[in-house]
């Protein structure tokens, strides 16, 4: 979840991430690829290892989302299956839209069931959402004039279960005018520099669990993400103390497991990694 003022470079952002995600492994491409032929659109082979981006209109209704009709077809989920789903203003979809969306993030697929018919499609996506965090955009700013009864209503329009299956939110602050332009400097990374880094990440959980951090199971969980005595304690009390589930127990050691993968690759979770994977679980 990105969330800023109007301009700060959240949709940008999103669009850049597919640049630093790991290539498609020939299975995954074919199933993506199977995927569009079912939909009726055509592969473009040039992005033939290049992973999927969509980014539906907050306007789209849950079928177009989910997918369906007479014939089930697959929808937006399903179509950028191994890739990103990125949902732009995201208090403006329906409720009732969004939450359709809660069961196939969990599965990893969506069963849609006709009279006729029932189909499941496959939809193991990276969801990348955007929002405001008030209704006009800019609060904290003195142009805000949002009433605390309507922001509470305008981030309400996100249920607390589907904000639970988010790992991380990420404030984007305006970038200073000054800064606007100006050359980059050795500290500053692109995306081929970040890319690197991913690919290293990724290659430690391969070789650890034969999959990525976030598909290990809750067993495999005490396994890749041990824990001191001393971290174990102290990460108990601080998920008590903010009131976070069994799911995000979980989710919260998952990120930290990266986060560790990304720095030095440590097999105990220090708790500089828990502290900053729950931090991110602040709106």
């Amino acid at each position: 979840m990105l969330v800023g003022p109007p301009g700060t470079g959240k949709t940008m952002l999103a669009e850049r991430l597919p640049g630093i995600l790991p290539p498609l492994s020939e299975s995954e491409a074919l199933e993506t690829c199977a995927v569009l032929s079912v939909s009726g659109q055509v592969t473009d082979l040039a992005r033939w290892r290049r992973r999927p981006f969509r980014a539906p209109h907050h306007t789209a209704s849950a079928v177009a989302l989910v997918g369906g009709g007479s014939y089930p077809r697959p929808g937006e989920i399903s179509l950028a299956h191994n890739g990103v789903l990125f949902l732009d203003e995201l208090p403006e979809f329906s409720r009732h839209v969004l939450e359709v969306l809660r069961e196939p993030m969990e599965s990893g697929h969506i069963m849609i069931s006709r009279a006729a018919r029932q189909s499941t499609f496959p939809a193991q996506f990276q969801l990348v959402a955007a929002m405001n965090p008030c209704p006009c955009g800019y609060a904290g700013d003195p142009r805000c004039q949002c009433t605390p009864d309507q922001v509470q209503r305008y981030r309400s329009r996100i249920s607390g279960p589907l904000l639970d299956r988010i790992d991380l939110c990420v404030q984007v602050p305006p970038v200073p005018l000054a800064e606007l332009g100006t050359p980059r400097n050795d500290r500053d990374e692109d995306s081929a520099t970040v890319r690197t880094r991913v690919l290293k990440a990724r290659r430690q959980s391969l070789m650890r669990a034969g999959r990525p951090n976030a598909e290990i199971s809750t067993r495999e969980l005490e396994r890749d993400c041990a824990l001191g005595a001393p971290e174990r304690r102290w990460f108990e009390g601080a998920l008590e103390r903010l009131g976070l589930s069994a799911r995000a127990y979980h989710r919260v050691l998952r990120v930290a497991r990266t986060i560790a993968d990304l720095d030095s690759g440590a097999a105990l979770l220090e708790r500089e990694y828990l502290a900053e994977a729950l931090q991110y679980r602040r709106l």
